[in-house]
């Protein structure tokens, strides 16, 4: 569907996880000068690639060469050039090699409040999350909303396109899902549940540290009960409240990362206990340390 770009190598001086990746291994990001909520990267991998994880947003792409293996709800999936990936928030994956010669592939991460606001249409009704069981997807109108997200890595997605993209998604992953039409939440929920994102992301970003949220205050904030708000935040986000937060403040502490800061300022800047408690919280995101992240890493010029 798309080339590969030429891996870019990285030298490898001790063991896999213990101080960076392998020789061969990288991993590029797009630049993202518009918040759009959209993440595309690009990565090759010789064997080992991330342990199980999960995050709270879709991860959607397509296997450039080689074959990505990766165990995902019970079974273990096989992808091959050209194959579509959706993996939904939340759900835990790894990733590897599944043959000699390694794997390279593209990946779009996009926010799930984004395809709930594109699938609410005019009367601005909640849906809950399409969900899509089988992790591949030769879908012909999602391999076209993929190829409009990823085609291009070396440029920025400006706003309006931001938009088309995250349209064409929304409705070919609604497309996919018998159950994007059963009851959902009222419009009073959704409501709420906008009004404690909103709250976790400014507590993210507060000032130079992001500070902790008490369940009390997003019960003040909602007008939910604590359960009620986590029952119906899982529904139309795709994860809980304080998952989400903790993703938001990773956000921050990679930024900060490929900013040039150490991990132990990133850390404290993005609201974390210490490195270690980021490190735990990283790994668990993502599947790696966050050391090895940022030495495998560079963004696309």
């Amino acid at each position: 569907m798309m080339g590969a770009r030429p891996a870019t190598r990285l030298e490898r001086s001790c063991g896999r996880e213990a101080c960076g990746p392998g020789p061969r291994d990288w991993l590029r990001w797009a630049p993202a000068r518009v918040s759009t909520g959209l993440e595309r990267i690009e990565a090759y991998f010789a064997g080992h690639a991330y342990d199980a994880h999960r995050h709270d947003s879709y991860a959607i792409g397509v296997t450039l060469s080689g074959v990505q293996s990766f165990d995902y709800r019970g079974t273990r999936v096989d992808s091959t050039a050209g194959k579509l990936l959706v993996i939904h928030p939340d759900e835990r994956h790894d990733g590897r090699a599944g043959a000699a010669g390694g794997f390279a592939y593209r990946m779009l991460y996009i926010e799930p409040r984004l395809i709930q606001t594109a699938l609410a249409g005019d009367a601005g009704r909640a849906r809950s999350l399409p969900f899509l069981a089988d992790a591949l997807s030769s879908d012909r109108r999602l391999a076209r909303a993929v190829r409009l997200a990823l085609a291009d890595l070396d440029h920025d997605i400006e706003e309006l396109d931001a938009d088309r993209i995250v349209l064409e998604l929304a409705e070919a992953l609604a497309a996919l899902d018998p159950g994007v039409g059963a009851p959902r939440p009222s419009p009073a929920c959704a409501v709420a549940v906008e009004r404690a994102r909103q709250l976790l992301d400014a507590a993210a970003n507060h000032d130079e540290v992001g500070r902790a949220v008490a369940s009390a205050e997003l019960e003040a904030a909602t007008g939910l009960d604590r359960y009620s708000l986590a029952r119906h935040f899982r529904t139309l986000l795709g994860t809980s409240p304080y998952r989400y937060l903790v993703m938001r403040r990773l956000d921050r502490a990679r930024a900060l990362m490929r900013a040039g800061q150490s991990l132990a300022d990133a850390a404290y800047a993005a609201g974390f206990a210490d490195q270690s408690h980021m490190t735990r919280q990283f790994h668990q995101a993502y599947g790696v340390s966050p050391g090895r992240w940022r030495a495998m890493g560079r963004e696309m010029e």
